[in-house]
C-alpha cells in the first residue's frame, strides 16, 4: 500500500544571508535523512518521490533586492540535485519540476524521474512580498503542479509554499498580517477543471506544504508562568524533550493556530519539540544558543491534504515520519530542518480535483489588488537594490563606507565647482 503512497520530503534553511558559502558541499546530513533517524526508512529503503528545499536570506540582501540571485540558486540546483541522487538508497534519478525566488526567499522542487517528474504537468510558480510598501525582503514563493491518475482523470494538485515572516517577539500580529497576506497575494491560474478564469489561492489545491523562517517566538509572560524567569532556566528546559513538549504551549504559532485559531486554518505540524529550537545560535557552534535573543523553533514545516477533516484538526491522513533539525551546520544562526512525509492513497479516478475542506468560518479569497501589490514592491525593490548595491561597490563591499565616499564624492565635486567659478571670475 506504501508503494502507491508518495513520499513527500520537505527541507527548509535560512541561511543568514552567506549566498554560495550558506551550505557545504556534503549535504547528507540535511537531504539524505538516515535509517538511524527515520524508522519508516528502516523498514523500507525507499527514496521521497518529490523533494522541496526552501531557503530563506539566501544571499546579500542587497544583491537579493536588485534581482541578482540566478548564479546563486543555479549553484544550489546543481548541488542538491547530485546530493540527492548520490544518497538515493536505490540510485533514484531525479529531475527539477520548478524553482523561483524573490529576493531571498527560494524554493526548489524536484520529482523521481520514475514516478512524478515522468507524469508531472500544469507546472506554475507564483512570488509575493509582505515587507515595507509590499516589499520581497520578506514574503513567499510557490510552486503548484498536478499529477494525474493513474488510470486517467485529473488526479492531483500539490502546492508547495516556502515563507519568511516579520521577526521580533512583538510583532505577532505583523506575522500573521503577513500570513493572510500571503494567502491573498500569491495566486495560481485557476485549474484545468475549473469553470472559473479567477486565480486561485494557495489553499485551492489537494495537498498543501507551508514552510519557512515564520519566525514565531516564546511567549516570555508564559515562560515566566511557568518559572522560567531567565536564560538558564530555559536552557534547561531546552535540553529535555519532556520539557520541551510542555513549551508548545508557550509557542506563539502554536497559540495562534490552535487556540486563537487566528491563521494557518486546516494545518497539521509534526512534534517540533522532538529537536531544539532551530534559532538563535552562535556562528560556528553545534548546540551553543546565542541569548541575545530567546530560542525559539522560529522554523517549521505545516502540511495539509484534502483527506483531513476541519472537524479533527488534531489528526492528519498525512503521516509524518521524520521532522528534525541538523545541528551539525553551523554559517548560519539558524540550524535547517527536514521532515519526511507519507501522503494518504492517491484518489480514485474522478474529473474533478480534490480540494482541501477547510472550517466553515474561513474562506480565503483573492487580493483584487494583488498584482499592483506585488510589483509596487518588486520595482521598490530594483529601486533600493540598486542604489544599495552602487553604494556597496564604490565602499569596497561596505554600504556605510560608500555612503560616506559618495558624500565626500558630492562635497569635493562641489567644491571643485565652487574654486573653478571663483577662478573664472576672478
Amino acid at each position: 500500500m506504501s508503494e502507491r503512497r508518495l513520499l513527500v520530503q520537505i527541507a527548509s534553511y535560512n541561511t543568514n544571508l552567506q549566498a554560495e558559502r550558506g551550505l557545504p558541499q556534503d549535504l547528507v546530513d540535511w537531504l539524505a535523512p538516515t535509517l538511524q533517524v527515520s524508522s519508516f526508512l528502516a523498514r523500507e529503503r525507499r527514496a521521497p518521490d518529490i523533494v522541496a528545499v526552501g531557503f530563506q536570506e539566501l544571499l546579500p540582501l542587497h544583491l537579493g533586492l536588485s534581482g541578482l540571485s540566478k548564479s546563486v540558486v543555479d549553484n544550489r540546483d546543481a548541488l542538491i540535485l547530485s546530493q540527492i541522487e548520490a544518497h538515493a538508497p536505490n540510485k533514484e534519478r531525479y529531475s527539477l519540476i520548478a524553482k523561483v525566488v524573490n529576493v531571498g526567499v527560494a524554493i526548489l522542487v524536484y520529482g523521481r524521474d520514475d514516478g512524478v517528474a515522468r507524469k508531472v504537468c500544469d507546472v506554475q510558480t507564483q512570488w509575493t512580498g509582505c515587507g515595507p510598501a509590499y516589499m520581497g525582503n520578506k514574503g513567499a514563493v510557490g510552486v503548484r503542479f498536478r499529477v494525474p491518475g493513474e488510470e486517467g482523470g485529473v488526479g492531483e494538485v500539490y502546492t508547495f509554499v516556502c515563507a519568511h515572516l516579520t521577526a521580533h517577539a512583538h510583532k505577532l500580529q505583523q506575522r500573521v498580517h503577513d500570513f493572510h497576506h500571503i494567502v491573498g497575494t500569491l495566486l495560481f491560474p485557476p485549474h484545468a477543471d475549473s469553470d472559473s478564469g479567477e486565480p486561485s489561492t494557495m489553499y485551492s489545491t489537494s495537498h498543501l506544504f507551508f514552510f519557512g523562517d515564520l519566525n514565531f517566538r516564546l511567549v516570555s509572560p508564559m515562560l515566566a508562568a511557568r518559572g522560567i524567569s531567565n536564560s538558564s532556566d530555559l536552557l534547561q528546559k531546552l535540553s529535555d524533550e519532556g520539557e520541551r513538549e510542555r513549551l508548545k504551549d508557550c509557542d506563539q504559532l502554536c497559540v495562534e493556530r490552535d487556540v486563537n485559531k487566528s491563521a494557518f486554518a486546516g494545518f497539521r505540524e509534526g512534534d517540533f519539540w522532538q529537536f531544539k529550537c532551530s534559532y538563535k545560535y552562535q556562528l560556528g557552534e553545534v548546540d551553543k544558543f546565542h541569548l541575545k535573543r530567546v530560542p525559539a523553533w522560529t522554523d517549521r514545516i505545516m502540511y495539509a491534504t484534502h483527506t483531513d477533516s476541519p472537524d479533527t484538526p488534531q489528526q492528519s491522513s498525512v503521516e509524518n515520519h521524520l521532522y528534525t533539525s541538523i545541528p551539525s551546520y553551523t554559517t548560519s544562526d539558524h540550524k535547517p530542518i527536514v521532515a519526511l512525509l507519507l501522503l494518504p492513497p492517491p484518489s480514485p479516478t474522478t474529473s474533478t480535483t480534490p480540494i482541501l475542506t477547510l472550517p466553515s468560518n474561513y474562506a480565503p479569497l483573492p487580493d483584487p489588488r494583488a498584482n499592483l501589490k506585488r510589483y509596487t514592491g518588486r520595482v521598490l525593490d530594483r529601486v533600493v537594490g540598486y542604489c544599495w548595491w552602487f553604494l556597496t561597490v564604490i565602499g569596497a563591499g561596505s554600504a556605510v563606507f560608500g555612503l560616506s565616499n559618495f558624500v565626500i564624492g558630492v562635497g569635493l565635486w562641489g567644491w571643485w565647482r565652487s574654486k573653478d567659478s571663483g577662478t573664472r571670475s576672478g
